[in-house]
């Protein structure tokens, strides 16, 4: 395997590491010039006191060229800054060499990923040990190792920086990120919910990763980390987001799942069943089929007993993904209740409508640029009122119930019940059953807005929608036991 370039320190540092002298025997003095690492934010001074004039101030993992030492300073050179100084030897790491460089660099990086607060040091010591490793040290467990902490590293960084009240133009937030630009990592920044910042790492290293000899967990870990979906560009176009799906579905089909864990085996497949029903959604869209059984299947093979507590809200949006998706792929365009027949027919600039007709008489008509599964459409036993599932956007489903108004000529009229009352996102709602006598009908809705998921069960009017009882199980309610519609109860994931 070709060495590694995407992270090098900076020429003359490698150079320095991979010296001549480095393969010299260690003399009794020391031999200069040495690479070394900064180990704490400190100044670099123009003489060896502290009282000394200020040359720069120096963040945790930059590397260093170590010319000389007088007393408890080491005299430095920063190539980045084309700037000498000195710098206590307490402040600075001095880079291994020999046979066993490598070896003591990898334990160094070990200690570095188990404490938070290091992560610019750590960048530099697994690029040092990039540097110094061989080709089969590379293309072995220890180079997965060093390319998945410099990932975890950079992530670590990125998620400092998406706080709410982070500042990554100050203090050491802006050194680390400095210090994680200058190894070559690369990060994006998308506007959040609320005005909130999202900064992500690019994933290079995650990438590489993929393509070593790496555990089953590591690789899990890295397809996860470059599949985020809390990293990916919220505008991007509809092509662009396809596109993407493409290619993270084949990012995360890298990775064998009977290998992995229980617990990382449920995350691989959540992730797999949100990102296939994302992908038959954008396939749906533009004409393409896009069917919702892979996704369905992927769901259908997650254990809920082994999913752990930091797991239940990606289990939420995957349920939400796959439910608002479940009806793709069934491509009915016509639906007769004796009656009652409904249609769907073109509308104009890409619209699809459905029409619904009486007597062979067109009553009501709605057009969305949405999914319109006709397939889920439900009529009463009294004929008065229909329930019809539609999906304007990815993870996001209404349902539309007719209505047919007495004393009005028996008119229709159409009423669109959102999951939730709020900007859409990410949720569903469903016709979960009729109550006998025409009066009522069920209901499951299922949302996440503001960083709160809300799960409910609701007995609703038909005389004006709205919720006369409520409750967050169907077990406890009386009409749902009773009265729940049995495709519902077997298919959909809101029962999970």
């Amino acid at each position: 395997m070709r060495r590694i370039a995407l992270i090098i320190v900076a020429s003359a540092v490698a150079a320095v590491i991979m010296s001549e002298a480095d393969a010299a025997p260690a003399p009794e003095l020391p031999v200069f010039p040495r690479a070394g690492l900064v180990v704490q934010d400190s100044p670099l001074r123009g003489a060896p006191r502290d009282t000394a004039s200020l040359q720069a101030q120096m963040g945790r993992g930059e590397a260093l060229e170590i010319r000389a030492e007088r007393a408890d300073h080491w005299q430095v050179w920063d190539y980045r800054r084309e700037r000498g100084g000195w710098m206590r030897k307490g402040q600075v790491l001095l880079m291994p060499r020999g046979d066993g460089a490598s070896a003591e660099l990898l334990a160094q990086l070990h200690l570095a990923r188990q404490q938070w607060g290091t992560e610019g040091l750590g960048l530099g010591l697994a690029a040092a040990y990039v540097q110094a490793a061989s080709k089969d040290e590379m293309a072995g467990p220890g180079g997965a190792d060093a390319l998945e902490a410099m990932g975890q590293f950079a992530e670590r960084i990125a998620d400092r920086a998406s706080l709410r009240d982070a500042k990554p133009a100050e203090g050491q937030l802006a050194a680390q990120m400095d210090v994680a630009a200058r190894y070559g990592l690369k990060f994006e920044s998308f506007d959040a919910e609320e005005g909130r910042v999202q900064v992500c790492y690019e994933g290079e290293a995650f990438r590489r990763l993929l393509v070593t000899a790496a555990a089953p967990e590591q690789r899990v870990r890295a397809a996860l980390a470059i599949t985020r979906p809390d990293c990916l560009n919220p505008h991007a176009t509809a092509r662009e987001a396809e596109a993407r799906d493409q290619w993270r579905q084949q990012v995360l089909s890298q990775v064998d799942a009977a290998a992995l864990p229980s617990y990382w085996k449920n995350r691989l497949l959540m992730r797999r069943a949100s990102v296939a029903a994302s992908l038959a959604f954008a396939q749906a869209r533009r004409g393409a089929g896009g069917e919702a059984v892979p996704a369905l299947a992927e769901f259908a093979g997650i254990a809920p007993s082994e999913l752990t507590e930091d797991d239940q809200a990606a289990y939420a949006d995957a349920a939400m993904r796959v439910n608002a998706a479940r009806w793709l792929g069934t491509s009915t365009t016509a639906r007769d209740f004796g009656t009652v027949q409904l249609t769907l027919q073109p509308g104009a600039d890409g619209e699809r409508c459905v029409e619904l007709k009486e007597g062979g008489k067109l009553a009501a008509r709605r057009c969305s640029y949405g999914q319109i599964a006709l397939a889920s459409a439900s009529l009463n036993r009294e004929g008065r009122a229909l329930s019809l599932a539609a999906q304007p956007l990815d993870g996001w489903r209404e349902l539309w119930v007719f209505l047919k108004e007495p004393g009005k000529n028996g008119g229709w009229r159409v009423e669109v019940m959102p999951p939730a009352p709020a900007q859409p996102g990410l949720g569903v709602a469903e016709f979960a059953g009729w109550v006998p006598g025409g009066a009522q009908m069920l209901l499951a809705r299922e949302f996440r807005a503001e960083g709160k998921y809300r799960r409910s069960f609701e007995v609703v009017s038909l005389a004006n929608l709205a919720t006369e009882r409520q409750s967050s199980e169907p077990a406890l309610m009386g009409a749902f036991q009773r009265w729940s519609d049995p495709a519902w109860r077997g298919s959909s994931p809101i029962r999970r």
